[in-house]
């Protein structure tokens, strides 16, 4: 009998070895086209357990499409930085006196945080199509490293409430606002402290970023603060 008993825990700890999670790495990869506009691409691709890799490539590239202007279009990316080059090409065709300079559309993605739980990608997006200036974003996307999935606010923070008063001090702290003196709500347009569109994972804690017009005007920005894991203690659901 002792055999077959050596036989199963071999059996057992074989197929614990297959079953164990492979968590995907991320490879740069550049855009291989040339445009008549100036347009660049360079995006973190996921490799390595190839089922998970293609529903966070999809839901990276979902994202970038969902800063653009033109995300209505179409949902493939390729196809909507082709349809912006020929939008260019027609201005150029119809407007040929115009003085404008090229149209530029530049896209870069990076991962700046990945856990067993979380993967953060930050993606950055400008857009000119001529005018006093362009636009620009960027949004942090939070994925559950092993189904892919998105992860929200509610998802990630454990009592929002209770947060969003640590993300004012924390705010407040950044800004080195002094009591008495500017308030949140002059940055708010009026209105008290809100939390960002924006919140991802960085080695050093929490990032709360603000696009521009999101706080104060335009040439203020961008708004970033970081919460240091260390006050995020009772805070996180997970990290």
């Amino acid at each position: 009998m002792k055999p077959i008993v050596l036989l199963l825990i071999s059996v057992l700890v074989l197929n614990s070895c297959h079953s164990e999670f492979k968590p995907v790495v991320f490879e740069t990869t550049e855009m291989d086209m040339s445009f008549d506009a100036d347009i660049s691409l360079t995006y973190d691709k996921a490799l390595g357990n190839e089922e998970l890799s293609k529903i966070i490539n999809f839901k990276i590239e979902e994202a970038i499409i969902a800063t653009l202007s033109d995300a209505t279009k179409k949902t493939k990316l390729d196809a909507i930085l082709k349809d912006f080059n020929t939008e260019y090409v027609n201005f150029k065709k119809d407007f040929p006196e115009a003085s404008e300079p090229v149209w530029e559309l530049f896209i870069e993605t990076e991962k700046i945080y990945q856990s067993e739980a979380v993967i953060t990608i930050a993606i950055s997006t400008y857009e000119f199509k001529g005018g006093a200036h362009g636009n620009d974003k960027i949004i942090l996307l939070n994925l559950n490293a092993k189904t892919g999935a998105i992860l929200n606010k509610g998802d990630i923070i454990e009592n929002l409430k209770a947060f969003t008063l640590l993300a004012e001090s924390h705010f407040k702290t950044s800004l080195k606002l002094k009591e008495n003196t500017t308030k949140p709500e002059d940055y708010f347009f009026g209105k008290p402290f809100q939390l960002p569109e924006n919140i991802g994972f960085s080695d050093d804690g929490l990032i709360l970023l603000y696009n521009t017009y999101e706080v104060a005007t335009y040439n203020k920005g961008y708004t970033e603060f970081v919460i240091p894991f260390k006050a995020l203690t009772n805070h996180l659901k997970i990290k």
